[in-house]
Order: structure tokens, then C-alpha cells, then sequence
């Protein structure tokens, strides 16, 4: 019988070890699976290379665990804002290395890892920095950069509901990287609102298929029991 429920979030990451790479889903606080990153941190694991959207926002989920130096690369689209100050502080202090990747490049570079696509040519970025050491081809009258997938060993993600397969909606925006991080990991968890009877999720509105997901841990934040769990 198929079930990837998992109990508590902390089962979920137990074979998370240094240095890995690990996707973690949200734009900003939108999606962020903030629990995981909680048991992440207390997972105790380091020299992480972590691909996100953003670089942590205030003093809670990424931004936590970028607090804790456990992070060793960050691989975003948009690291500095009003409240990233616990990124702001390690770059300035040189102790962690940033690969800047333009946004629609990283959700590209995620879905080719996802769909096994070894390479694509993009325009966005030549001529500047962020194409320097890369090769460049003209198409068609026009230039482009070669880039390459960006593959994990776990991604970490948020979704609304799930069944015991592993079958997975979203909630509105809170969807934004979960669907393509989910493909390109080796091992995807995601922590999700709700646990549904097999059958009772419409095929429709499946938006990550279970063969994507390896381990889900119920986590109602809304819940104190849930949110006991996630903690314990």
C-alpha cells in the first residue's frame, strides 16, 4: 500500500546530512514552507546550498536558517530587500557565496531538471555579468546564453491538500515554485494543510502528481495540535 504520510516534520528530514541542496519553495513569505525550515534548523545540518526565490525575509523560516549559518550558497533571483538583513550581514562578511540568477532563468533552470532537458539557450542576461564564463550562441539574429538545470537533493514545499499517494493542490498563489521544485528533487517533502481520504481529491485539480512526492506531513498552522507536532 502506497502512504507517504509522514508524523511529524522533523521524520520527514532525518537523512538530510551537510551539504546538500535543497530547493525551498515561496515567493517571499507566499508558499514558504516555514515549518519544514524550522525542522531543517533543527536538523542541525550545514554547508547547505539552497535555491530559493528570495533570500529570507525578517526573522523567520529562510532568514532563520541563514541566521544559524547553515547555509554555504544561496542561488536566487532577488536576495536584498527591506527585511533580508540576516543575508545582508553574511554577504558583507563574505561568509556566504550568492549566485544570482534572473527569475524567469531559475524557474526555467528548475523546470529543465524536472523534465530532463540537459541545457537551453536564453536571451535574458547577455551582455551583462550574469553571463560572463558562459557560452553564447547567436539564433536567428539574436543572443542568446546557454544555461544548465539546477537539480536537489531535497525540496522542501507547501501545498493545501494531499492524499496518502502523495497527490498534491495548492492554495492561489502560495503554488508559485512548489510544481517544478517538486519535479526536479530527488526526494520532494511538502507540508500540507490537510490530509484527504484517497479519492476525495477531483484528478482536475491535482496539480502535483504523487509520483513527485516522496513524503508529506500534515501541518495546520491554524491547528495547536498541528503546530505542537511540527515543533516536537
Amino acid at each position: 500500500m502506497i502512504d507517504k504520510r509522514v508524523a511529524t516534520a522533523e521524520a520527514a528530514l532525518a537523512d538530510v546530512t551537510d551539504g546538500m541542496t535543497i530547493m525551498i519553495g515561496g515567493f517571499g513569505a507566499a508558499g514558504q514552507p516555514a515549518e519544514l525550515i524550522d525542522a531543517l534548523i533543527r536538523r542541525g545540518a550545514r554547508d547547505l546550498t539552497i535555491v530559493n526565490n528570495n533570500a529570507g525575509n525578517a526573522d523567520f523560516g529562510l532568514a532563520l536558517l541563514l541566521k544559524e549559518r547553515r547555509v554555504r550558497k544561496i542561488v536566487c533571483s532577488f536576495p536584498r530587500q527591506v527585511d533580508s538583513w540576516h543575508f545582508d550581514k553574511l554577504y558583507k562578511e563574505k561568509a556566504i557565496e550568492l549566485e544570482l540568477v534572473p527569475q524567469g532563468n531559475l524557474a526555467e533552470r528548475i523546470r529543465a531538471a524536472g523534465s530532463g532537458i540537459g541545457a537551453f539557450f536564453t536571451p535574458t542576461g547577455y551582455g551583462t555579468q550574469l553571463a560572463e564564463g558562459k557560452e553564447t550562441r547567436e539564433i536567428d539574429g539574436r543572443h542568446y546564453v546557454l544555461e544548465y538545470p539546477i537539480h536537489a537533493d531535497f525540496a522542501l514545499i507547501k501545498a493545501d491538500r494531499a492524499d496518502r499517494w502523495g497527490n498534491l493542490t495548492y492554495r492561489k498563489t502560495a503554488r508559485n515554485f512548489g510544481p517544478i521544485m517538486a519535479a526536479a528533487a530527488r526526494c520532494t517533502v511538502a507540508q500540507v494543510r490537510r490530509f484527504e481520504p484517497l479519492g476525495a481529491i477531483d484528478p482536475e485539480a491535482v496539480v502535483t502528481p504523487g509520483i513527485f512526492v516522496q513524503r508529506i506531513v500534515e501541518i495546520d498552522v491554524a491547528d495547536p495540535k498541528s503546530r505542537a507536532q511540527a515543533e516536537a
